[in-house]
């Protein structure tokens, strides 16, 4: 997938900031995608105007016909991001509840269970209870990224 198909559900899920778009349009041009609104938005001061920052963005993904995915699927891309980094330890089980910035709605039963325990966090928890929860979470992130794998695996690929 390019960056900036990656982008899209980043910027939905509400974890790429404004400010961030303008060097992305930049690196998205070097990887040889152009568009006026995406030279327009590579061109900007990261301190720009974010209504203006966020329109350019928009309109240079049209330009490009990429579409924005709807809330529900950048909050599962956003999970599995998450889990995903988890399970490579390049997160803490703290920054993963940290991260979950969106209302994601689980749909497989490793979504479900992934969050149920990321849920279960409470800054009160004592230092007995909190190495429990993040083996738990760990878990529930590995079989998660686990079931993609398998998931990606079992489709055909096109001929």
């Amino acid at each position: 997938m390019d960056r900036l198909q990656h982008s899209t559900w980043q910027y939905v899920a509400e974890v790429l900031l404004p400010a961030e778009l303008p060097m992305l349009a930049a690196h998205v041009l070097v990887d040889g995608h152009d568009s006026p609104a995406l030279r327009e938005l590579a061109g900007l001061p990261r301190r720009s105007d974010e209504t203006e920052i966020r329109e350019l963005y928009v309109q240079a993904l049209d330009e490009l016909g990429i579409p924005l995915p709807d809330e529900e699927t950048a909050g599962r891309r956003l999970l599995v991001s998450l889990a995903v980094g988890l399970a490579n330890a390049e997160l803490s089980a703290k920054e993963v509840v940290d991260r979950l910035s969106m209302t994601v709605a689980a749909r497989t039963p490793e979504e479900t269970q992934f969050l149920s325990i990321a849920a279960d966090y409470s800054e009160w928890m004592s230092a007995d209870e909190l190495p429990g929860w993040e083996s738990g979470l760990r878990t529930a992130a590995h079989s998660l990224t686990v079931s993609i794998d398998e998931r990606a695996r079992a489709r055909p690929v096109p001929s």
